[in-house]
């Protein structure tokens, strides 16, 4: 099952923010979406995600057109982490992830599976023991983690998840990219958007960078993350090189006049 957008266009505002954008989500890989501010990453996720619809175009899940999808149908299948997602409502954090289940709800409520999915999504973003805290008081990263697992109950075939180690400390931090990791290797399609360049090269199977509202290269990471590239994108000179232990370490050092 391919996640697949072809030749899609959209206008914001006067504003001209993807120009034709052709491409591919592979269902068991993670895909790291890169480009500097103002590209049109996180635009292009939303599209992805069926929230905005292209002026021109097409998006397409398993060869169907995702904006025809029925709503329920499309919130079953894919789970979005926006960049900023405010918690609106007064409630404990086990209500809050619950609402990851609605598009599976039958006219009864929860079942035991839906609880069970629930737990499970809990103690994988580390947040069972906030599970009766009230969600608006949370600091900023135990609402990432929170909304983080919202998105796991859903047991969606997609993630889609927008810069979601942000408001992270390091530790969670990687257990987000274990959680995105263990997700994946279970079947599950996931792009990332992402500004940490290390940290992409790590995660990635695979990686899109944008620039302007277009795709300037995609494919595997170890043919797309090399200095040309990157310094095309983000207007910067960067060392590629490894850590100790052989794992990448990518790191912008100068702007390029």
């Amino acid at each position: 099952m391919d996640l697949r957008f072809d030749e899609i266009s959209l206008t914001l505002r006067g504003r001209p923010v993807l120009h034709g954008v052709t491409g591919a989500l592979t269902a068991g890989e993670i895909t790291v979406i890169l480009g500097a501010n103002g590209a049109g990453k996180s635009t292009l996720l939303s599209c992805l995600a069926g929230l905005r619809k292209p002026d021109a175009g097409l998006v397409q899940l398993n060869r169907q057109s995702l904006h025809a999808m029925p709503p329920q149908e499309r919130a079953s299948l894919i789970g979005l982490l926006p960049q900023q997602a405010d918690i609106h409502w007064n409630v404990n954090v086990r209500t809050l992830v619950a609402l990851g289940r609605l598009p599976h709800c039958g006219r009864w409520g929860l079942g035991a599976e839906d609880e069970a999915a629930i737990d499970a999504a809990m103690v994988a973003a580390d947040c069972a023991h906030l599970a009766a805290r009230k969600a608006q008081r949370l600091s900023g990263g135990e609402q990432a983690r929170v909304l983080l697992a919202r998105v796991l109950a859903g047991e969606p075939r997609w993630i889609l998840a927008d810069e979601p180690f942000a408001s992270l400390d390091p530790a969670h931090q990687l257990d987000a990219a274990a959680c995105l990791r263990a997700a994946a290797a279970q079947g599950v399609g996931v792009a990332v958007v992402l500004h940490d360049l290390t940290q992409a090269a790590r995660l990635a199977h695979r990686v899109i960078v944008m620039k302007e509202g277009a795709i300037i290269a995609a494919g595997p990471v170890g043919e797309v993350m090399n200095p040309a590239v990157l310094e095309a994108a983000y207007g910067v000179r960067v060392h590629a090189g490894q850590d100790a232990e052989g794992a990448p370490l990518i790191v912008p050092v100068a702007r390029l006049p």
